[in-house]
């Protein structure tokens, strides 16, 4: 969990060391992992060699319960309370977040992750502090635990993987229910999510929130790291795309790369699926939000960013440092940021993918939007 003292924003050494060391496969997991099906020295070290055979039922996390739970409000030591100097969280808030966190299980023993690893665990905490965390500002955050699929179940197309993927989407839905069981029936939602985890989240929009009462109380969607069709996905989710900032009931978007991009290993595998309509995501437009302005197919200079997370050089500690990265959402759907930002070092996917860190360079902006957001939908 993230920790603030003397302005800067302090991270025990250790657990900021394990995110450090695994970052690269956390890359690899959900940005290189869409269409290097066919690298075998991958395949090799991350794919499980046994078929895939679902978790015992016993294993199964309990959302009735606090030990199921990443983060609730009421539990003791929530990662998800994390705030950068000059923020506070919500005393009282009016909404309740559903953020689904993103894969932090890298091993190739089983096809889904058991709750107790502690190193996905330790992982999971992190992810947490830098990016639910955006969301305390308005909200009162729940991420639930759930059997992940594991890294390799995004190396490779086999069936394995697919059920793999399905399972963990069959624990988010029961968190999903247990969730809205656990709050007020009238209390306004805002849902999130990152990689694995915004996959899943879109699945869930497109079967349990379009077309159904619980749509008119979500305040919007962070769909973040994972390619989104306006046409393909976006009509099957339930709600629109957001057109502008302040606006309430709508999908939030983006993928982030630096400059010079190559994106070609999404738009490969993109071009080769189908959307969550069943049609063709070929040729089709990706949703591009830019998480400065608010507003899709818009541009920022870095003096509007209000504050990205960085680590320091000593991978130990981090800061919040406004006007550090630009932002446009470019004719392709991906957002640019400009030439690499300092204080990332190696940890960068081939091609300027910054897809680990889409929510930590723009932290502060998210907080603001999500806020704006929230108080838009108050007012309705």
């Amino acid at each position: 969990m993230l920790h603030c003292t003397n302005g800067a924003t302090t991270l025990p050494a250790r657990r900021f060391l394990y995110v450090i060391a695994g970052v690269i496969v956390l890359l690899l997991a959900a940005g290189i992992g869409w269409n290097l099906f066919q690298d075998r020295l991958l395949r090799a070290a991350f794919v499980p060699s046994a078929p895939f055979a679902p978790l015992a039922d016993a294993t199964a996390p309990d959302y009735a319960g606090a030990a199921a739970w990443l983060a609730r409000p009421d539990l003791p030591d929530d990662p998800s309370r994390f705030v950068a100097p000059g923020f506070a969280r919500a005393e009282r808030p009016d909404v309740a977040v559903f953020y689904v966190p993103p894969t932090s299980y890298l091993k190739s023993d089983r096809w889904n992750a058991p709750l107790d690893d502690a190193e996905a665990n330790e992982k999971l905490r992190l992810f947490a502090s830098s990016q639910a965390s955006a969301f305390n500002g308005m909200g009162a955050i729940w991420a639930p635990r759930y059997r992940q699929a594991t890294l390799g179940a995004f190396l490779t197309a086999d069936a394995n993987a697919t059920a793999a993927i399905d399972f963990a989407y069959q624990d988010v839905a029961r968190a999903f229910d247990a969730f809205l069981a656990q709050i007020p029936q009238s209390r306004p939602i805002l849902l999130a999510g990152h990689s694995q985890g915004a996959l899943h989240l879109m699945r869930l929009m497109a079967e349990r929130v379009a077309g159904k009462p619980v749509a008119h109380r979500i305040v919007a969607a962070y769909v973040v790291g994972w390619p989104v069709s306006q046409t393909a996905d976006l009509p099957a989710m339930g709600l629109p795309a957001c057109t502008g900032p302040n606006e309430p009931g709508c999908v939030l978007s983006w993928q982030s790369f630096a400059e010079p991009a190559d994106t070609h290993l999404i738009t490969d595998i993109y071009a080769a699926t189908h959307g969550l309509t069943g049609a063709a995501r070929k040729g089709t437009p990706m949703l591009c939000t830019n998480p400065i302005t608010g507003a899709p197919a818009t541009a920022a200079l870095p003096g509007a960013n209000l504050g990205a997370l960085v680590p320091d050089a000593r991978m130990q500690n981090a800061e919040l440092k406004p006007g550090l990265v630009p932002a446009r959402c470019d004719a392709s759907g991906f957002l640019m940021i400009g030439v690499a930002p300092k204080g990332y070092g190696g940890y960068v996917l081939p091609g300027g993918n910054f897809h680990v860190f889409d929510y930590a360079l723009f932290w502060a902006n998210i907080r603001a939007d999500a806020e704006a957001r929230a108080k838009a939908f108050m007012a309705r």
